[in-house]
């Protein structure tokens, strides 16, 4: 056994999962745990659709839904370490258009930048949706739509959870400094390609059908998200969706072999895709005690101490503290990695040197996933010996 684990924490990972499953509160999962790159546990479990009874399957496809920010956030590590961008780079200086058509609009635009974004603290409006779901597959009308936008907090001060409006920023960015066609075609050239991810993309190609997991939310009539929300996605995110924010599909082996390439430090295959200097910056605490709008939110609905932002460069952290978690308490404090509303999870813990990915079928309530992934997280953690 190279890998370090405990054989019995991992059975009890499967199991948990299996066991809540069988109660209800989701329908299945692909899980896969590895240490030093040495795959420990990979797990195919439950229902793809517990509806139509077709059982979940390794090379199942999902919707990812937030965790795509960490495709769009490598592309701009891969800018930033090629001088195309840099932490400074204001947003007019690449969208000139972001100052809006209204002068009276344009208060603190020229002050956003791609550090703000990254750590979202761009000041900008949480809206998740600067157009109606159904219309945000088209990126330059995403674009023109944020471009008339007010930035409502003084950029750097205020760090609140952007679902949409940041990573729509950067991905526009990106495609403007490679002169890129389009978005798509910029994560495939640089990311996906590079990295042989044969089953993920901006947008499910339609011969992929069969293989998706269709978004079925289990979301309460009072949560941050409705099951609308969360449900309309599975028309929205189609073949020629552009969303570099929520719009990306993949299976559980792509995540992981993105995730692989995080934890070497930007190495695949002998190719360095990322440098390693910006992923260091990228995975160390870059918004000291603030906290994040959101998840403090959601701690004060359920009674719950309010945890920091954690944020890195796009990454969010472990940090310390026992307020409750996505990574849980018991990873180390630089542990790193994404996550997408109430479904989908991946971390890299450098000072265990352990992968995580789960990805499940059956969307949650938001607090709900907090707690599941936290003990899913603190299972695995404890399974490092």
């Amino acid at each position: 056994m190279t890998h370090g684990l405990n054989p019995e924490a991992l059975d009890l990972l499967e199991s948990t999962i299996r066991n809540d499953i069988s109660a209800g509160d989701y329908d299945g999962a692909r899980i896969i745990v590895a240490r030093h790159g040495d795959v420990a546990l990979d797990a195919t479990i439950g229902w793809a659709d517990r509806a139509a009874n077709r059982e979940m399957q390794a090379d199942s496809i999902f919707r990812v839904l937030s965790l795509t920010k960490a495709f769009t956030n490598a592309l701009v590590y891969q800018a930033i370490g090629e001088g195309k961008l840099a932490l400074s780079t204001r947003v007019v200086d690449v969208i000139p258009e972001f100052f809006g058509p209204s002068r009276f609009r344009m208060l603190r635009k020229d002050k956003v930048n791609l550090a703000h974004l990254l750590t979202h603290r761009s000041g900008m409006p949480a809206t998740p949706e600067p157009l109606p779901t159904e219309q945000l597959g088209n990126l330059a009308n995403t674009i023109e739509a944020i471009c008339n936008l007010d930035v409502i907090h003084e950029p750097g001060t205020n760090l609140t959870y952007s679902p949409a409006i940041n990573h729509a920023l950067m991905g526009e960015m990106l495609r403007r400094v490679y002169g890129a066609d389009s978005f798509r075609d910029l994560a495939e050239k640089n990311l996906f390609g590079p990295l042989g991810l044969t089953d993920t993309r901006f947008g499910p190609l339609d011969e992929w059908k069969d293989r998706i997991v269709p978004l079925k939310a289990y979301i309460p009539d009072d949560g941050w998200l409705s099951a609308r929300d969360v449900e309309i996605l599975n028309e929205a995110v189609d073949q020629d969706a552009e969303m570099p924010w929520v719009g990306s599909v993949s299976t559980a082996a792509d995540v992981f072999t993105f995730a692989e390439m995080i934890r070497r430090k930007g190495e695949f295959a002998g190719r360095q895709l990322i440098a390693p200097a910006v992923l260091d910056a990228a995975t160390t605490l870059q918004t000291g005690d603030m906290t994040n709008d959101l998840y403090a939110m959601i701690a004060r609905s359920r009674g719950w101490e309010e945890p920091k932002g954690n944020f890195g460069l796009g990454f969010s952290l472990s940090g310390t503290g026992t307020h409750a978690s996505f990574f849980g308490p018991f990873t180390s404090p630089r542990t790193h990695g994404n996550y997408g509303a109430g479904s989908t999870l991946f971390w890299i813990d450098p000072e265990r040197d352990m992968t995580f990915v789960c990805l499940t079928a059956g969307v949650m309530d938001e607090g709900d996933n907090v707690l599941r992934f936290q003990k899913l997280s603190t299972i695995a953690a404890s399974a490092a010996l």
